[in-house]
């Protein structure tokens, strides 16, 4: 969703991918909390992708596609399908796998705030500041679309 707002390809959408801050959580804060959730094994738009809700099936999902080096953060860089190599012919769909939360994840349930920018972090850090958050704000320029 990030690479179409930074292409201009959602109707309706005057964000820019300066406006976005990615909130992190993990499968296990979400779980132990109760939440219903469900998860696809691929980009869940796509017809033949599988919903699972059992974390049991968490296998379903290419884990060794989104994890392979060259990694940033501690998973692949790279999106991008290449069909002169069977194995990433269908890269972009399998590492847009989702996991999806029903009705909402509370804040105490994330780990970090992702930015794009350090002016972005002191506004992110000033807003969880006056909520009484405590938070961690990170500077994380490679999580955006920029110079692609």
């Amino acid at each position: 969703m990030l690479l179409a707002i930074h292409g201009g390809k959602v109707a309706g959408c005057d964000l820019r991918q300066e406006d976005i801050v990615h909130l992190e959580t993990t499968v296990e804060r979400v779980t132990a909390a109760g939440e219903e959730f469900v998860f696809y094994d691929r980009n869940a738009t796509l017809a033949f992708s599988t919903p699972y809700t059992d974390l049991a099936n968490l296998n379903a999902v290419a884990w060794d596609i989104l994890t392979e080096a060259p990694q940033l953060d501690g998973f692949c860089k790279y999106f991008q399908n290449r069909h002169q190599d069977v194995r990433h012919a269908d890269r972009m769909e399998l590492r847009l796998a989702e996991f999806l939360v029903r009705h909402r994840v509370p804040l105490g349930q994330f780990v970090r705030i992702g930015v794009v920018t350090q002016a972005k972090a002191a506004e992110v850090k000033t807003i969880l500041a006056l909520a009484g958050v405590p938070l961690s704000v990170v500077v994380q320029p490679d999580w955006y679309f920029f110079g692609q």
